[in-house]
């Protein structure tokens, strides 16, 4: 990437950009719609403790139909951020073109911004990121792999009430959080981070998802027995046995070679993730790969696009609802 481009420099250029992207045919009144619209000339702002000299909005446009006034920010993740746009499209693009994402303590550094702020522009991106296609994956003629994984530290590392729920239930991933992935070979990914990788959980989550024209391949997990029947086919590779393909057909390597980049990137980069925020890092991941095909900049446009119609906001300290 080039961060000497004029939109990631200026304020002014960043607005221009946005605005070709989201009204390639002119202002678009986000609160009634209409295209009757009419540019106002920089708003000066009152002298205020933070800004004695007081302030100046610039791209506000006035709708003559419901008389509201707007800029190319509002109805979308960046509506209402103090952060100048600059850098919200700088940090886009840097999370976009990092294929194993980028720490918010390093967009920090980088942007000159704290911690909390970096952390919480980053999450409105991913939320931009968030996929809105409710189509099901596959389709006749079509594969469709699902697996889960687990996200979490190592047993050794486990503290006193981590053990205690280990030894109760005497299982490895006790203290880890499931993650099932539905890759259609060639095409798109879907991840979803769920409570319990048991058949009811599985079955949920493939079925919504998932067109049950489509040949099904998973490994041996019992989870899938059940379902398995309600698509077209079933086909298992028994992990536990050792086996990882045959015939070059029966195998789940699309899904593992996603799951090999998302680790990566929960380990190498984030380290560790809060259960809570859990699905806006599998949104990331998600998104990069179902846009592997295109260029950085063409990547970073299209989640620039895909944040119109979202809002993330604080109800409280460290607690985002999406708006």
């Amino acid at each position: 990437m080039n961060v000497f481009e004029p939109r990631f420099q200026n304020e002014d250029a960043a607005r221009e950009h946005l605005e070709a992207l989201h009204w390639p045919d002119g202002p678009a009144c986000p609160h009634c719609g209409s295209l009757d619209a009419k540019r106002l000339p920089p708003q000066h702002r009152k002298a205020t403790k933070a800004h004695p000299g007081g302030t100046t909005r610039k791209g506000v446009i006035q709708c003559n139909d419901c008389r509201q006034q707007y800029t190319v920010t509002v109805g979308t993740v960046f509506e209402r951020s103090k952060v100048p746009l600059n850098k919200w499209l700088l940090v886009n693009h840097l999370l976009c073109s990092s294929k194993k994402g980028m720490s918010a303590h390093q967009i920090a550094r980088m942007i000159d911004v704290t911690y909390k702020t970096a952390w919480f522009m980053m999450h409105r991106i991913r939320e931009a990121m968030k996929a809105v296609d409710s189509e099901p994956l596959g389709g006749y003629g079509t594969t469709i792999e699902a697996d889960e994984t687990y996200v979490g530290g190592k047993t050794k590392n486990r503290n006193a009430k981590q053990q205690r729920r280990f030894d109760k239930r005497r299982s490895h991933v006790a203290d880890k959080q499931p993650v099932v992935s539905l890759v259609e070979r060639g095409g798109k990914v879907r991840s979803f981070h769920i409570e319990r990788a048991t058949a009811e959980t599985l079955r949920t989550v493939l079925v919504t998802n998932a067109d049950r024209g489509s040949w099904l391949m998973t490994d041996d997990h019992s989870g899938y027995k059940t379902v398995g029947r309600e698509f077209t086919g079933h086909g298992v590779v028994k992990h536990s046995l050792g086996e990882y393909g045959r015939h070059g057909v029966f195998h789940t390597n699309t899904v593992e070679g996603f799951f090999s980049i998302f680790k990566r990137g929960i380990v190498g980069i984030y380290h560790h993730v809060s259960e809570k925020h859990l699905h806006r890092y599998t949104s990331e991941f998600d998104f990069r790969y179902n846009t592997r095909k295109l260029t950085d900049f063409e990547r970073a446009d299209e989640n620039l696009l895909g944040a119109v119609g979202k809002r993330l906001t604080y109800r409280r300290a460290g607690s985002l609802q999406a708006a």
